[in-house]
């Protein structure tokens, strides 16, 4: 429990808020040793923030593709070690999204993450409890992406994108 209430509250410092002019840096992805597969995690996760989106009377998100592989593979560099646990690299994938999607799909972006041993419904309640990720999730949004990995001592790393289609 120690661990978990010390990743929340690293965490807290760590929601970013809509995105600014993309920057021209790369990501290098993660080589394949470095994660595993964190099964329906993903899935599990986007239900408890529609869930909770639904009670307060806003719209689900809907999950895609483009947005999901650039969450993963943040994820992966966290996970990895290629990349702090931090959002470095946020303004990049979310140029990466409007490549992939068209440049003039976007409105707005944002971006949670988080570490740990944790279930999805804990790194949910975990993002309800902070500020900055609660806005997130209650942002005028209405796509995401999903991204977990898990490390070489089972930590897990937890990427949500949030976006506003035009």
């Amino acid at each position: 429990m120690k661990y978990f209430l010390g990743s929340i509250c690293f965490v807290m410092l760590l929601s970013c808020s809509p995105a600014a002019t993309p920057s021209s840096s790369r990501s290098t992805p993660a080589p394949a040793s470095a994660t595993e597969p964190a099964g329906n995690m993903e899935e599990d996760i986007l239900k408890y923030i529609n869930d909770y989106r639904r009670s307060k009377g806003l719209g689900g998100l809907q999950m895609i593709d483009a947005a999901s592989q650039q969450a993963a593979q943040h994820s992966r560099n966290m996970a990895s070690g290629r990349t702090a646990f931090s959002h470095d690299g946020f303004e990049q994938r979310i140029a990466n999204i409007k490549k992939a999607m068209g440049a003039d799909y976007m409105a707005a972006a944002a971006e949670n993450v988080a570490l740990g041993q944790l279930s999805a419904r804990e790194v949910v309640n975990g993002w309800l409890k902070s500020a900055g990720h609660k806005k997130n999730i209650e942002g005028n949004y209405n796509l995401t992406g999903v991204g977990v990995a898990r490390n070489s001592k089972g930590v897990m790393y937890y990427t949500q994108i949030f976006l506003r289609r035009n």
